[in-house]
This record gives C-alpha cells, sequence and structure tokens, in this order.
C-alpha cells in the first residue's frame, strides 16, 4: 500500500474536518454558550494534526483500490475519533468510548444516541452533532475527494465508499471524479435547503429546521429534541420530512436525469419502481393496522403517523414521532420487517436494499421454473430493461447472507457481553448495521444506547461503520492476503 498517499489524504480529512467546525463555532457564539472553546480547540487540534500530514506528504502517488478500502474503513475511525473531542473538552459526553460511539452514529446516519438529555447540551454542541450528518451522509470522502489533485484516484475513494447495488446498475453520473460529486454534492444541499425554507415556513426555528434537514435528506435521526419529530405534534412539519426522508432515499443518479429533463427514467428505473411499491404496501398495511384498532381517532392521522413510521425505519432514518412499542403486535411486527429492507442503492440510505431484493426474488422466481417447470429454458434476470451478469447476483445474495449472519451472530455478542434479553440484543444489532438508530426492547424509540457497556458500545460502532461501507469495503481489511504486498 501506499502509505505517503494514505497520510496525505488522512491530512486532508482532518483539515476538512477542523475547517467545518467554523459553523459550530458561528452558532455557540450567537447562543453565548459556554461550549465555544471546546469546540474552538478541538478545530485547531484537527488542522494542527492534518497540516503536517497534508504539507510533508503532498507529492503523492495514484491511489489503488487496496489504498481506497484502507482509507474508507479507517478514514471514519480517524474522523470519528477526533470529531468527539467537543463534546469530551465540554464534559457533556466526559467518556472517550461515549463520544466514539455518538459521532459514529452520526457520520454514519445511524441516528443512535447514548444522551440521556438531549436538550441540555449546548446549541453549537448539537449543531456539530447534527452536522455529522450533513457530512456523513453523502459520505465524507466524497467530500474529500474535491480537495484531492486530480489524477490521485478519487474514483477509488467513491468506489470504496459505494453501495454493491450502484455496481449492479451501473449508475453512473459523469466522467471525472469531482464534476460528479459537485453535481452529487449540489443536489445534496438544495434538498437540504429547501427542507430548511419549508419547515421555517411552518414556524419551526432556524437552528431546529438546519438540525432536522440534515437529519432528515441524509437519511439519519438526530433531533435537537428528545421526543424527536414528536415534540412538535404538527401534522404539516410530519408530511415535510416525510417527503424528503423519500427524496433521500431515491438513487440521487435520478435527480441529476431529472435535472437534465428526463422524467422517464422514473418509470425505467426498476429499483425506484419497487421502492415505491415496498412503501405503499407496508404505508398502507400499518395504517390500515393503527386504524382498525382505534390507535388513533382518524383516518389520517392513523395514516399519518403509520406512515412517517414505515418511512423512517425503511429509509434508515430513525426519526420517530411516536413510541410504535405501544402499537399492537401486528403493527410492530411489519415495522421490525422493514427494517431489512432499506431504500435505493446510490442514496443516502443503508440497510440490504431494494435492488438487492429485487434480484434476489427475480433469481427465485427463475429458479423455481427452471426447476418445476421449464428445464430447457433459458432466462435472463433484467434490471432497467438491461440483462444482469451472474456475477451480480450472487453478489446480491451473498450481501442479503452477510447481512443475515452479522445480525444473528451480532445478537449472540450483545446478549453474552451485556446480559441483555435477545430482543433487545438482535434489535440493538439491526439497528445499528442497518443505520436506523432506534429499534426495540431496551433501545426502543423512547430508549437510549447509554446502558451498553463500552465493549457493547465499540461493537456497535464498528456495526454502524460496516453497515455503512456496505459490509465488504470493512470487512475486506480482515482478509490476511489485504496486507501482504
Amino acid at each position: 500500500m501506499n502509505y505517503r498517499t494514505i497520510a496525505y489524504v488522512f491530512g486532508t480529512l482532518l483539515i476538512v474536518i477542523g475547517c467545518s467546525m467554523i459553523f459550530p463555532i458561528l452558532c455557540s457564539l450567537y447562543y453565548h454558550e459556554d461550549d465555544l472553546f471546546p469546540i474552538l480547540y478541538s478545530a485547531i487540534i484537527s488542522v494542527a494534526l492534518g497540516v503536517p500530514l497534508y504539507w510533508f506528504f503532498r507529492e503523492s502517488q495514484r491511489l489503488s483500490i487496496k489504498d481506497g478500502y484502507f482509507i474508507a474503513a479507517f478514514g471514519w475511525i480517524l474522523v470519528s475519533a477526533i470529531s468527539a473531542l467537543p463534546f469530551i473538552i465540554h464534559g457533556s459526553i466526559p467518556s472517550f468510548s461515549d463520544g466514539f460511539f455518538e459521532m459514529m452514529s452520526g457520520y454514519t446516519t445511524s441516528g443512535a444516541t447514548i444522551l440521556t438529555d438531549i436538550e441540555a447540551v449546548p446549541h453549537g454542541l448539537l449543531f456539530w452533532r447534527s452536522q455529522t450528518h450533513l457530512l456523513g451522509g453523502m459520505g465524507f470522502l466524497t467530500l474529500t475527494v474535491l480537495f484531492l489533485p486530480y489524477g490521485i484516484g478519487g474514483l477509488r475513494l467513491f468506489r470504496a465508499e459505494s453501495s454493491p447495488g450502484q455496481t449492479i446498475t451501473r449508475e453512473k453520473f459523469i466522467p471525472r471524479n469531482k464534476e460528479a460529486m459537485l453535481w452529487l454534492w449540489g443536489i445534496y444541499l438544495a434538498l437540504n435547503l429547501a427542507e430548511t425554507v419549508l419547515l421555517m415556513l411552518g414556524g419551526m426555528s432556524l437552528f431546529d429546521s438546519l438540525c432536522h434537514s440534515f437529519g432528515t435528506v441524509s437519511t439519519s435521526g438526530y433531533s435537537p429534541k428528545n421526543a424527536s419529530i414528536g415534540f412538535y405534534d404538527s401534522a404539516y412539519f410530519d408530511w415535510v420530512i416525510i417527503l424528503f426522508m423519500f427524496l433521500g432515499g431515491m438513487t440521487f443518479m435520478l435527480f441529476y436525469y431529472i435535472l437534465k429533463g428526463n422524467w422517464k427514467i422514473l418509470k425505467l428505473n426498476t429499483e425506484f419502481r419497487w421502492y415505491v411499491g415496498f412503501l405503499l404496501f407496508f404505508c398502507g398495511i400499518v395504517t390500515w393496522l393503527l386504524w382498525k384498532d382505534n390507535i388513533y381517532s382518524t383516518f389520517a392521522d392513523s395514516l399519518r403517523y403509520g406512515t412517517f413510521q414505515v418511512m423512517s425505519l425503511l429509509t434508515t432514518t430513525g426519526f420517530t414521532t411516536a413510541d410504535y412499542e405501544q402499537w399492537p403486535q401486528a403493527a410492530q411486527t411489519f415495522l421490525f420487517v422493514v427494517c431489512f429492507i432499506g431504500a435505493c442503492a446510490g442514496s443516502t440510505t443503508s440497510g440490504i436494499k431494494v435492488i438487492h431484493y429485487v434480484l434476489i426474488c427475480k433469481f427465485m422466481v427463475i429458479a423455481v421454473k427452471k426447476i418445476f417447470l421449464k428445464p430447457f429454458v433459458v432466462e435472463v434476470i433484467r434490471v432497467n430493461r438491461q440483462p444482469v451478469d451472474s456475477t451480480f447476483v450472487n453478489l446480491a445474495i451473498c450481501y442479503f447472507i452477510v447481512n443475515i449472519f452479522m445480525v444473528l451472530a451480532g445478537a449472540c455478542f450483545m446478549v453474552l457481553v451485556d446480559d441483555m434479553d435477545y430482543i433487545t440484543g438482535m434489535s440493538s444489532v439491526i439497528a445499528t448495521l442497518m443505520n436506523i438508530g432506534p429499534g426495540f426492547g431496551l433501545v426502543g424509540p423512547s430508549e437510549d444506547y447509554a446502558f451498553i457497556s463500552d465493549a457493547g458500545k465499540y461493537f456497535l460502532a464498528w456495526n454502524m461503520l460496516v453497515g455503512r461501507l456496505e459490509m465488504f469495503s470493512a470487512l475486506v481489511i480482515f482478509y490476511p492476503s489485504f496486507w501482504k504486498k
């Protein structure tokens, strides 16, 4: 591996993170709270560590794909550790393990928190906490690509951080890496701005609007309120956030084509049609269950609360407007299933992703036909009306199996380490591996992760990273051959 180039990229990362703390610093100055110097000191430390790496290793060579995987795995760990400094120095999160967990959860857009009283934290730190969603939603390595010189291999960083589903659907923007990243970030920031304006028009403060926009478009889930979106008890806010959770779950390539005037892509894109189908089915069934059991007084309220929670969990956002563990068991079961889906590849969401279910379902249908009905007929799996190579189908099946295996193995680890019930153990792994945040049991929508041991928190933080890097990019570093020349 080219360690000099890796050091250069890490230096760039640290400088970017340190400079981005200017926004929470301004927020702290505005509110005149006691978090100004902890954030300022942390920014100085981050830049001071980054500048020597950037300067002394600036004569760098092109990155290999192995370098990209190394940076993707350890870059998130490095940045999460540095980003925890403001909370540790201030004392609102005195433990490093807790601070690391909170920041890893922020950058990986998980939304799982160890804070028991969020509203007691100063505004500058809360803004920094939500800003990690903004940076991590699009992948902060894609942001770093903008600051790297042409030819250093930014595309390899992007691939190391991307979903396998993007390989399957062959979704590309434009040839040059930086131009593609500028398009991505332009679309992403425009969605954040649009939601912020709409929330402010409904009466939400600028601070809360920004924090919730950061958590919505990035499908993350951090809120500056203890009761999440339920604090406002507003149908208007709920439907605005539902809309932008839906948009955050779409493949960002679709926005690029729509801006070019190609609306037909929505009808052509197989994954988008399945995504809408999944949402209509689960929103419909949960709404009906809430209405049938008179959980809410009107059908409109049942539709509002049911749709919000399905959209939140399916897109791995993690916002809540109600304690869904008080809902009927049937509704909870469907919500539990939703946690395993995820939205579209190439979006800000995590999870298994719709495209993998598309391939697996089509593979099963063809396999049954071939075994029992038409053994001599050769059928081809198609996505977006294009044939899909069998290698990608095998990748989708493997990806699904690895996810299920990690949930089961992780649940066993958690119940052994923390002596928790099996529902909490399994749900904590699902909620972190799929980057959802809230789960069931002791990590439900009205609970937090503060009670979990340090070992459990580090394990769940690792699950967040594995889930955000779509499994293989994070797991490949454990292969002995990865470290050989």
